[in-house]
């Protein structure tokens, strides 16, 4: 393990000594999660980057071609008032005959 000593304004410490102390842990700790939380949210932005640019869009339609054009079963449904906003969603995925699109019909056709 490595020693850092670190220079932090008055402000900040008193404000990581009470968060501390309110999750029972040491100001070591808080500061080492909180590097890690830093960590993992830089690395997962570099990972994404880096898979969107191996990406291809081909690949990705001829994926998604080999998908079932099904309606899906009610617990995999958007609701209603998510559906609303999504116009694709609203007439794909949500069925005429479902009690789901029953109970949002009025507000999804006033949304068209």
């Amino acid at each position: 393990m490595t020693t850092l000593s670190v220079r932090l304004p008055d402000s900040l410490h008193r404000k990581v000594k009470v968060l501390a102390q309110q999750d029972g842990i040491s100001i070591n700790q808080f500061v080492t999660v909180a590097v890690a939380e830093k960590l993992s949210a830089l690395l997962t932005e570099e990972y994404l980057q880096e898979r969107a640019r191996r990406g291809s869009r081909s690949r990705y339609e001829a994926a998604l071609a080999q998908a079932p054009d099904v309606v899906p079963e009610a617990r995999d449904r958007i609701a209603p008032g998510l559906a609303a906003s999504r116009p694709a969603a609203r007439s794909r995925y949500i069925h005429e005959e479902s009690p789901a699109y029953e109970a949002g019909a009025a507000g999804d056709q006033e949304a068209d």
